[in-house]
């Protein structure tokens, strides 16, 4: 054989020799990436499971939820590893975010609902609880246009737990897993059950349903893992209402709140118990719009903008005539004394008191205004705070503890950047006059204030049950962002 011949055959051999260690080397790899992902074939499981599910619900639970369930759920073992490793498009949206929900007796919700006429004892609450809990649609008779054409609605502001949980129920990372769930919902409606017995003052009627509702909690297998940790539930009613201190017939409230076997579950509530408590987070009040898709909120907030308003503060409440330590006795008469203000008078027990029952009249009342005073209520908070941020309608707080302590997760930090504090002490020792102070608020704040109130009209409005928002958060998604975090964060300090 001549040498060209034999160099000819070399340089095959080595094309034939390199391709066919290419192959297995890339074989072996392979054959590496299935044995770590086979190696925990439960973690697999839960991490695609669901992928063909449109509303991302899995579907591993069985009869017997606890044959199912992981030692730990909280612990990731070697979750992460696997996820290093698996092509992105296999990546579980949903992960960290899952939520399970108690299916509880229906005694502590849905029988509350039956029982609608009898849930507060002033009026009956069935018309204000339909429409999955936002109540009856706003028919405008005004030729105003003061609201948008669609989804306004007569929204009760004690209706926010059957508002949240008619939503969560169409959340787009549900479970029937719940030791794959990063939260653990508790669909009890406990300000709704309350207010049925807050002014009977018989203590043993108004804590029955928190001790039975406890001792059905407290045998779950999902609450024993963490005892509550992992837990959160939505109060319609402020903290206090929940945290009663005493034991006699005449103190206020239940105590479920202060009960030692929920000190661990998160609540959300329309206002903290005076901020005292690491486990209460508000949530703003419901108001009346509920939109169902991006437009209607865009629609809305360039609506805001372009409103011409007359009045350079207004004020919407009714007078405390037999409360000396009340700021509104003050304040209504610095509005009426000054030409710049609009007053809004509502009177308890007269007819009269529809002007302020009246979402158009109230709505109106607040675009056509620069500012709208929000002093301490019958608590530090009002729903009026959120009507007027909705509104447009730059607030002013006399109160650190009306919204700067409170809603930490849909407001700013910055409480300048969207409002204006005035302390109620100078009001009242006639420090300051509050028509001279906002007047000399320069335009070019108001105009920044103005556009931060617009620009936290998503965050401050809970979409109508069952919609969808594309690129906007309203107040139940930061709701559940905040809790999701919240429990996040318990969850390290479990690990560490």
């Amino acid at each position: 054989m001549g040498m060209p011949m034999l160099m000819k055959y070399l340089v095959q051999f080595r094309y034939v020799f390199l391709i066919t260690a290419s192959i297995f080397f890339v074989s072996l790899l392979f054959l590496d990436y299935y044995q770590e992902i086979f190696a925990a074939p439960s973690t697999f499981s839960t991490i695609c499971c669901g992928t063909n599910n449109q509303n991302n619900v899995t579907n591993e639970a069985t009869s017997n939820d606890e044959g199912n369930r992981r030692t730990n759920p909280l612990i990731k073992h070697n979750v992460d590893e696997v996820f290093k490793k698996l092509p992105p498009k296999i990546m579980d949206p949903c992960l960290g975010q899952y939520i399970y929900v108690y299916d509880l007796p229906a005694r502590f919700n849905e029988d509350l609902l039956k029982g609608c006429h009898s849930l507060q004892k002033w009026e009956n609450m069935c018309v204000y609880l339909s429409n999955l809990g936002v109540g009856p649609k706003i028919i405008e008779k005004t030729k105003k246009k003061v609201l948008s054409k669609k989804s306004w609605y007569a929204t009760n502001q004690f209706s926010l737990e059957v508002i949240f949980h008619n939503t969560m129920k169409h959340y787009k990372c549900l479970t029937n897993d719940s030791s794959l769930a990063s939260a653990i919902y508790i669909p009890y409606y406990a300000g709704l059950d309350a207010g049925q017995y807050l002014w009977e003052f018989n203590i043993s009627m108004i804590d029955k349903s928190p001790n039975e509702f406890v001792k059905w909690l407290a045998q779950q297998s999902q609450w024993k893992r963490l005892h509550g940790k992992d837990h959160f539930m939505v109060g319609g009613r402020i903290g206090c209402d929940f945290r009663r201190e005493g034991d006699l017939d005449d103190d206020f409230g239940t105590k479920l709140m202060s009960l030692p076997e929920l000190s661990n579950v998160s609540f959300l509530l329309i206002e903290s118990c005076k901020g005292l408590y690491d486990n209460e987070f508000p949530i703003p009040y419901p108001t009346y719009f509920h939109p169902t898709n991006d437009d209607e909120i865009f629609n809305w907030q360039r609506k805001m903008r372009d409103r011409k308003r007359n009045y350079l503060f207004s004020f919407v409440g009714a007078p405390r005539p037999n409360s000396t330590s009340s700021i509104r006795n003050e304040l209504i008469k610095h509005c009426e004394s000054s030409k710049s203000c609009k007053f809004v008078r509502c009177y308890h027990g007269s007819s009269k008191k529809k002007s302020c029952r009246d979402p158009v009249q109230v709505m109106d009342n607040f675009q056509n205004s620069v500012f709208c005073l929000q002093p301490v209520g019958d608590s530090f908070t009002r729903r009026s705070i959120f009507d007027s941020i909705l509104a447009g309608c730059i607030p002013v707080f006399l109160h650190p503890l009306s919204a700067y302590k409170q809603y930490l997760w849909h407001f700013p930090k910055n409480g300048s950047s969207y409002s204006v504090f005035i302390p109620e002490i100078d009001v009242k020792e006639g420090r300051v006059m509050i028509n001279e102070t906002l007047f000399n608020v320069s335009k070019s704040e108001v105009l920044a204030m103005r556009e931060e109130v617009i620009r936290l009209i998503p965050r401050i409005v809970y979409r109508y049950p069952g919609s969808r928002l594309e690129t906007i958060e309203d107040a139940f998604d930061i709701a559940v962002k905040g809790v999701l975090g919240r429990i996040e964060a318990m969850r390290r300090q479990i690990q560490m």
